[in-house]
């Protein structure tokens, strides 16, 4: 009973998101219904912390994406199906905080960990949307991140300075959230360097595997995040060591 009476009011929140996402059609129908899912399984194991940084990822990534969405459309850099996100999409980059939910929940000794890597795999994602979809527009000079020679703008792989200056800013966002509720300490910093880390990570791949067709940019995505939450990881426990 005390669950239910817990989890009553963020089922109304979820809902209500839900509701708003396929009306104002930023989801697919599959992928409201999985982000919905993965909101109450983050909820669970990382509580309103948790269910706050889903959000403003959410928030940021959706704004971003709708920032001079026209410009785009013009430069053939919008995104497929509108900008609308399906379930692939929405896995890619909540996935790995919905499995540090699913084990932190019944594992409270973990949690503390835990919900710091589901920020950093928050900070990843929300540092690489901010700086492909604002990197795109505000970018001034594009080059290909292995060989730092000019390339095609919105080409997998293709970084700019500004575009990665956003994503760092991105990562902030993320981090000053988290400190909000944790309290100011060097976490501040570890979720900079993860997110950009994550970033990096996702930039590496997309001029090499997912250009060559061998990965897909869901799972590009995907290891972006985990790249983010094992960097937190990394930098939490060499304080321990």
């Amino acid at each position: 009973m005390r669950l239910v009476l817990h989890v009553a009011p963020v089922l109304l929140l979820l809902g209500v998101g839900m509701g708003y996402s396929s009306r104002a059609r930023k989801l697919t129908p599959a992928g409201v219904w999985v982000g919905g899912g993965l909101g109450l399984l983050i909820f669970l194991g990382a509580g309103y912390l948790g269910l706050g940084l889903l959000g403003l990822f959410f928030g940021l990534g959706t704004a971003a994406s709708a920032w001079r969405v026209a410009d785009k459309r013009r430069l053939g850099l919008a995104e497929e199906n509108r900008g609308r996100r399906t379930a692939g999409q929405v896995v890619a980059n909540a996935g790995v905080a919905g499995g540090l939910a699913l084990l932190s929940w019944p594992y409270p000794a973990f949690a503390p960990l835990a919900i710091l890597m589901l920020a950093g795999s928050f900070a990843a994602a929300t540092a690489d949307t901010l700086a492909s979809e604002l990197g795109n527009i505000y970018g001034s000079r594009y080059v290909n991140i292995l060989t730092f020679r000019p390339d095609k703008r919105g080409e997998n792989g293709v970084v700019s300075v500004e575009g990665t200056l956003l994503g760092v800013a991105g990562s902030g966002v993320i981090a000053v959230a988290y400190c909000l509720s944790y309290g100011w300490g060097p976490w501040l910093w570890w979720l900079l360097v993860a997110g950009t880390a994550g970033n990096l990570v996702d930039s590496l791949l997309g001029a090499t595997l997912e250009r060559r067709g061998l990965l897909s940019n869901n799972t590009v995505n995907l290891l972006n995040t985990l790249a983010g939450a094992g960097t937190a990881a990394a930098l939490r426990l060499s304080l321990l060591a």
